[in-house]
């Protein structure tokens, strides 16, 4: 049996039968200083308990998958200084080492998959970089929504990427890519980009239906909801695009690889926008995590049809 310890409001939550709705933990330990992180992650839960659903938030401590954390162990995490960057490949280690380890998006999908949770709220996935040609970075966000069955409802790829390599290895790997609301495929920060989503749902329970049909047909995999920024808080494409060129020549230059290609990035992004893109990326997962307890309700609802 997997070592699965569930916090007390999921256990409650799953006695009643209620929705749940998971969340990663990478964005605490690696997205932003304390006190900032932990604000945000309590934030964001209150989102989800608002729309009517249970957040379920996912770490590793001490040998344990923990499914939701309590107030201490919130505050413990986002503490925590050194905390692995745990993705499909180290899941395992750090948690026979007993390491305290942040969930990316890859291994979210896998812990909420093994407790039963179907719809996942991130900010943004990862996928291609660019230059991947040469470096063969590609995230293994990719492969798992491919093969565990996760709702997963982000803005759409981290617009640090190469954002149509990315849509062509999720079309390879046969994941639906749902646009809510729109035609154009969300880029993180900004609403729209020069992509045509593949796929477009208008509704919560548009998006649950498809979720159950692809059990039904035995069809492995997830499905990825890529939900617009809220327009007040977008930062325009053409705004980003030149500092984001700036900011791969950067990493690129300090030899800066891997796991730590995305955080350093990402800080270099807050700078060049003088701290704009903080307040945008917690819109964003705030909007998401109100998209995901709808979502899991609507599946509620539709098992009891």
């Amino acid at each position: 049996m997997p070592p699965l310890t569930f916090s007390p409001e999921v256990t409650a939550a799953r006695a009643a039968g209620a929705p749940l709705v998971a969340l990663e933990s990478t964005i605490i330990t690696h997205g932003m200083p304390y006190p900032q992180n932990l604000q945000m992650a309590q934030t964001v839960e209150d989102d989800i308990r608002a729309a009517g659903a249970v957040p379920a938030t996912i770490a590793i401590m001490d040998g344990q998958i923990h499914i939701g954390l309590d107030a201490a162990n919130l505050a413990r995490l986002a503490q925590t200084q050194d905390a692995l960057k745990l993705s499909r490949a180290d899941l395992a280690v750090a948690l026979a080492t007993g390491r305290v380890g942040a969930t990316t998006v890859a291994a979210t999908m896998i812990c909420a998959a093994l407790a039963g949770i179907e719809v996942f709220a991130t900010g943004g996935i990862g996928g291609v970089h660019r230059g991947a040609e040469q470096s063969f970075d590609i995230s293994a966000d990719l492969q798992e929504l491919a093969q565990t069955r996760v709702t997963v409802v982000a803005a759409g790829a981290k617009a640090i990427l190469d954002l149509p390599k990315t849509l062509e290895v999720l079309e390879t790997l046969g994941v639906p890519v749902i646009a809510y609301g729109q035609d154009s495929l969300p880029a993180f920060w900004s609403r729209e980009s020069d992509l045509k989503a593949p796929l477009r749902l208008d509704t919560p329970a548009q998006i649950a239906a498809s979720h159950l049909m692809r059990a039904r047909l035995g069809v492995p995999g997830g499905q990825l909801v890529a939900n617009p920024i809220p327009a007040e808080a977008e930062i325009s494409a053409a705004v980003l695009a030149p500092m984001i060129t700036r900011a791969i020549a950067e990493a690129e230059a300090q030899g800066i690889a891997a796991k730590d290609v995305t955080p350093f990035l990402l800080q270099r992004i807050y700078d060049l926008t003088e701290g704009a893109s903080l307040p945008a990326n917690i819109a964003l997962v705030r909007n998401n995590a109100r998209l995901a307890a709808q979502i899991a309700q609507a599946l509620g609802t539709a098992r009891l049809a």
